[in-house]
């Protein structure tokens, strides 16, 4: 069985990034009054597990290859943390963004995420 060629992802990529970039952001500022260095390592988490573990082809340098689901929970991680990390950080008409935006960004990662569990 020959495997499906990869979606193009551009559009659902900024969308990703930008959840991405949120969650960096909303987790040190939802957990800095509770801890410091659980701030620092919530954003060591967010950016060093997706770096280190990827599925093979969907990125151009995989350090630790792994099976597209792990890469989907990847994803799903950081669009948990950035919904959930607004919700108690910011106000809440900034968090509903947030929460469209990681909305959003499941719809159009769909296509990706298919292609990913076919790896």
């Amino acid at each position: 069985m020959a495997s499906s060629p990869r979606p193009d992802d551009r559009v659902s990529s900024a969308f990703r990034f930008a959840t991405e970039l949120v969650a960096w952001v909303s987790a040190p500022w939802a957990l800095v009054p509770h801890s410091v260095p659980l701030a620092v390592l919530s954003v060591v988490v967010l950016i060093g597990l997706p770096t280190v573990f990827a599925t093979p082809g969907d990125k151009k340098q995989v350090l630790v290859p792994v099976p597209g689901f792990v890469t989907i929970s990847l994803v799903l991680l950081q669009l948990a943390v950035a919904v959930v990390a607004a919700w108690i950080a910011w106000h809440p008409v900034a968090a509903a963004v947030v929460s469209v935006l990681a909305a959003v960004t499941v719809v159009l990662e769909l296509p990706r995420w298919r292609w990913l569990l076919s790896r």
